[in-house]
């Protein structure tokens, strides 16, 4: 880093540190003058990131962005400046916008960003910092970036977890539906979005999805997922993750349920949990959920925050027991999820509330808070179509009125679906589809959680 960049963190924190004394004399403070800047980094297509922009922008952020091309954050207004996340050259383009924006906080959105910016704080002390300020201290990393250590670490938190083991060869497998059940989920880190779960009801289905979870990909697919996907992570990762560690979890009967989390320096500022009312198949994201007001849930997040000294943005994936009604955690997504920018009664929205500790404010008012508890995502729940159709009818839509140009990017295919190589390519191999799933009746709102 340059002693120019170097500088500007120094005078970035002696403004924080001002405005804060003034905010404590009562002095009047200019905040046109006072905005905390927030660089948003993502690298796969997907609405969150575009509405955490928005959402930070609305309460007082200047907002950058590092994307592909074509990402939903080209399409934002009022964002200060995008920088490219390319795919040759992904994590020096990282390294770049973080030396050049100076930002006062960073926000990633997908797993692989987190893992770039890791490997940056080994790499460059310089920036250790603000990747520091954003994350949390380096002794965390390794148990985020496992899903096997945060797990274990959660376990000596107390907080109720699924049986869980790391899979190194086909006789684990064997031991495992030996003394613990014969239905598994099989996870690998370094995936998302359900991509690397496997939901096995036998020893012959759990050793198959090891054998293809465990191996590396190689370059062919690493090159598909540039080129087809156009994911700027592709390269890097085939470059420098070697192993894929994969874990076997009891399979717990019940309701997938989340939090989204934000903290700040171990202390867990405000969480906004739901339950799945219906998903993208029985691994995929969510495309409808309702709000629930969960003590347990809530209990977890505060002690592993302190634990792990965590700040900024997470996700906690919970399965509720249909038998106990236990909420048992099963991972951790390091990143900026799905909820952060909806406005709720009596506790406003997560990006608000980070806006303000950047500025040593209080908690924000609530604006326009969501008139109902059940919520339909877009553009997500467009994909179930008529299998939802009732509960899409029901819910409250979560709709980007306010940036047009964005909500008519998001209903359109993705950028890289809609480019001729694309095309081509899945004219001869269609991508999967997950078929949408419900977990409840339509009647069930009648039983729903007030907000």
């Amino acid at each position: 880093m340059s002693y120019r960049a170097s500088l500007g963190y120094a005078l970035s924190e002696a403004r924080k540190w001002l405005h804060k004394f003034k905010v404590r004399a009562g002095w009047s403070v200019d905040l046109s003058k006072d905005r905390p800047s927030v660089l948003i980094v993502a690298a796969k297509w997907g609405p969150s990131s575009a509405r955490m922009a928005v959402a930070l922008h609305r309460h007082g952020c200047r907002v950058s962005a590092v994307c592909p091309v074509g990402h939903p954050l080209t399409h934002v207004s009022d964002i200060s400046h995008i920088y490219p996340y390319r795919g040759i050259s992904s994590l020096s383009s990282l390294r770049n916008a973080l030396q050049e924006c100076r930002a006062d906080i960073v926000i990633p959105c997908d797993e692989g960003v987190v893992a770039q910016l890791h490997s940056i704080h080994e790499l460059d002390p310089m920036l250790r910092p603000v990747i520091e300020s954003s994350l949390g201290p380096s002794t965390s990393y390794s148990l985020v970036e496992s899903r096997y250590q945060f797990l274990a670490t959660a376990i000596e938190l107390g907080l109720p977890v699924p049986k869980t083991d790391r899979v190194k060869t086909a006789e684990d497998l064997v031991a495992w539906h030996a003394e613990t059940a014969h239905a598994a989920v099989l996870k690998v880190d370094g995936e998302s979005g359900g991509n690397g779960v496997r939901i096995a009801h036998s020893l012959e289905e759990s050793v198959a999805a090891w054998r293809e979870l465990h191996v590396p990909h190689g370059w062919a697919t690493a090159w598909k997922r540039l080129l087809i996907d156009r994911d700027p992570l592709a390269l890097w990762f085939r470059q420098n993750r070697h192993g894929r560690d994969v874990t076997v979890q009891e399979f717990i009967t019940g309701r997938p349920a989340n939090s989204m989390l934000v903290c700040w320096r171990g202390e867990l500022l405000s969480i906004i949990s739901v339950i799945v009312v219906a998903a993208e198949g029985q691994t995929g994201a969510a495309t409808i959920v309702r709000v629930i007001q969960n003590a347990q849930m809530k209990k977890a997040a505060e002690m592993l925050v302190a634990r792990l000294d965590l700040s900024g943005f997470y996700g906690l994936d919970f399965v509720i027991d249909s038998a106990t009604d236990v909420p048992y955690l099963i991972e951790m997504n390091p990143r900026c999820t799905q909820l952060g920018h909806i406005e709720l009664p009596n506790e406003g929205c997560l990006a608000g509330i980070l806006s303000a500790v950047l500025r040593g404010n209080a908690r924000p008012e609530v604006r326009d808070p969501i008139p109902s508890n059940t919520i339909a995502l877009f553009p997500q729940a467009l994909i179930a179509g008529e299998t939802c159709r009732r509960h899409i009818e029901a819910s409250y839509h979560d709709l980007p009125s306010d940036e047009p140009r964005l909500m008519e990017e998001l209903v359109r295919k993705s950028w890289p679906r809609r480019q001729w190589f694309s095309r081509l390519y899945h004219a001869f191999n269609p991508p999967d589809q997950a078929e949408p799933i419900l977990f409840e009746d339509v009647d069930a709102n009648a039983i729903e959680n007030p907000l």
